[in-house]
């Protein structure tokens, strides 16, 4: 499932967002302001942002700045009530990758979110690993024989890195990023462990190729 984190402070409408896009099988956090975002962000990785732009304190607009000034390109979405083009000008000089005019239609919001992940290589197909061996990027599921590997949800973050990147050199930088929060401790031992996690989903050998001191190439 891909997570996304949403930042509305308007209670009614974020708890309306939250039951909606849960339904559509979407993990989901929320928050009130931007602060409380940027908690979440730093214990989280998320695949989608969608963020309301009027806020008291930090706007959208300041915290996806702070967030593109850091680095993160997590793909964004504003919830806007704003018509002016200045306004939706200054929304995509920021980075966002759309915006959604309130109010929001549900539906259009999803046909919004799946198109946007999509362009940033989130997929929702299934795709064959190898015969018999099946990642349902969707459901964030893996498959041998229509039986579910039961992957551990870094390996399987991992997995989906690599398949996004398949072909291409992914660096150690990119996989800490991906599996864990700015808070969270890891190793290079706990890297290995779910590298090895994948390796044993296939029959075939050197899927994944060390790129010594550089990172790690997943090829099928």
């Amino acid at each position: 499932m891909y997570k996304i984190l949403i930042l509305e402070d308007d209670l009614l409408f974020l708890e309306t967002l939250e039951d909606f896009l849960t339904s559509e099988g979407f993990l989901v956090d929320c928050a009130k302001n931007s602060n409380e975002a940027l908690e979440l962000n730093y214990k989280n990785s998320y695949d989608l942002y969608i963020f309301d732009i009027n806020l008291p304190e930090i706007s959208g607009l300041e915290l996806l700045k702070l967030l593109r000034d850091s680095n993160d390109k997590t793909a964004t979405i504003f919830l806007t009530s704003y018509k002016d083009s200045d306004t939706l000008k200054d929304a995509f000089l920021k980075g966002c990758d759309d915006y959604i005019k309130k109010p929001v239609d549900l539906d259009e919001l999803l046909l919004r979110v799946k198109a946007v992940l999509k362009r940033v290589n989130r997929s929702f197909e299934k795709i064959i690993l190898e015969d018999g061996l099946i990642f349902d990027q969707e459901n964030r599921r893996v498959y041998r024989d229509n039986i579910d590997v039961s992957l551990a949800i870094k390996a399987m973050d991992l997995l989906e890195l690599f398949v996004q990147n398949q072909g291409k050199i992914v660096s150690k930088d990119e996989i800490i990023t991906k599996l864990w929060g700015f808070n969270e401790s890891y190793s290079e031992g706990s890297i290995r462990v779910y590298i090895n996690q994948i390796k044993k989903l296939f029959k075939k050998e050197n899927v994944i190729q060390n790129i010594k001191s550089v990172g790690y190439r997943f090829e099928l």
